[in-house]
């Protein structure tokens, strides 16, 4: 058991590391999911370092989610394009960032009260991403 840990610990650095290549994709919608499935990786990492008492690694994690998060919305508003008229890559940004609030608010669940406010300001900034990221998609023609 204690092995297989030591081998799981090995990977962390190899997926902190994909957000440098999520950065260096040139294509802004691939980079985008990259870095999408990068702040889901990171979560899922988070949330088993939290696990292991890892407090300090919790909250590096947690910023690499918000950071992730950042990084396919800057890339998805580089791209120039009009959500409403082309709108694939950025519903299916807007769905993986509900999709990520959902796993934080049962993160957050699992976590103890004290421990809880480490995930608010990654929590906070995914809603207003993903909010944008609705209202893009949803918003009517420019008045």
């Amino acid at each position: 058991m204690a092995g297989l840990l030591i081998l799981g610990l090995g990977f962390l650095p190899a997926l902190r590391g994909d957000l440098q290549q999520a950065k260096a994709e040139p294509n802004l919608e691939k980079r985008s999911k990259l870095a999408l499935e990068n702040a889901d990786r990171a979560l899922k990492d988070a949330r088993a370092a939290y696990a292991r008492g890892d407090f300090k690694q919790t909250e590096t994690l947690v910023g690499e989610v918000q950071d992730s998060v950042v990084l396919a919305e800057d890339s998805l508003r580089e791209t120039g394009k009009n959500p409403r008229k082309s709108p694939k890559w950025f519903k299916r940004a807007e769905i993986e960032t509900r999709d990520l609030l959902r796993k934080m608010e049962s993160f957050r669940e699992e976590m103890s009260v004290v421990d809880r406010p480490m995930l608010e300001k990654a929590t906070a900034k995914i809603q207003q991403v993903h909010d944008d990221l609705l209202l893009g998609v949803m918003e009517g023609k420019p008045k």
